[in-house]
């Protein structure tokens, strides 16, 4: 069994008095993938944030390569390894591609490199960000959190937006960088086969409990939809 690369642990969080989160136990595979799956409202982006060190904990503890960073700040996991790619293909819109790249290095052979991962926003770096597609500001989003280095990336929703057509090129380039063997991958998804054909683990989350888990794979489509309440 590899050793986790992110931990939560008994982790209860929640905004205010309201709490979201209930005794939430999650292990990310060093150097493999895990999804979080469920229904709108299940707690899923909350899970993220808590990663993330956006949203404290109220009880539990987040391990990051071993390390305990559950009081650390976002800043302090993203140093040590940790990328996060939120929902909504964020991106600088009045800025070109390039500029929005130019934000994280402005060293040429890191920004060819991941131009290398998304050769499609090769022919678009002096196109302003706010012009291109769904699927474009995604990968946009995604290479430049990947110019950051990361050992843990955070996708929360990568297909949400995306035109059918454009969803297999964004799955395609998640297997590709899961299978690199140093990027561990966490993805937060609704669609369970799109989840499951790209990882290791999953996990099911329902009104902010872990009500399903199991190995990823296309074998464990029924399994998962069997978890997640209707």
């Amino acid at each position: 069994m590899p050793e986790p690369m992110l931990e939560l642990i008994g982790v209860t969080a929640g905004y205010g008095r309201s709490m979201v989160l209930f005794d939430v136990d999650v292990s990310v595979p060093k150097g493999g993938a895990a999804a979080v799956m469920g229904h709108n409202g299940a707690g899923k982006t909350t899970l993220l944030r808590v990663a993330v060190g956006l949203i404290p904990v109220r009880s539990g503890k987040v391990l990051l390569d071993g390390e305990d960073v559950t009081g650390t700040r976002p800043n302090r996991r993203v140093r040590n390894g940790l990328g996060y790619v939120p929902q909504g293909q964020l991106c600088f819109q009045q800025m070109t591609t390039l500029e929005n790249l130019q934000l994280v290095s402005t060293v040429k052979s890191e920004i060819d490199e991941v131009l290398d991962t998304f050769p499609a926003l090769t022919g678009l770096l002096s196109r302003r960000a706010g012009l291109l597609s769904g699927g474009q500001r995604q990968q946009l989003a995604i290479a430049r959190t990947l110019l950051t280095k990361p050992r843990l990336l955070i996708l929360d929703e990568p297909t949400e937006g995306i035109q059918p057509n454009v969803v297999a090129e964004i799955e395609q380039i998640i297997t590709d960088l899961s299978e690199r063997g140093d990027l561990t991958v966490l993805l937060v998804e609704q669609h369970v086969g799109f989840a499951l054909r790209l990882t290791d683990a999953y996990y099911v989350l329902e009104s902010g409990r872990i009500t399903g888990r199991g190995e990823g794979g296309e074998g464990s489509i029924d399994e998962a939809r069997a978890a997640m309440v209707i």
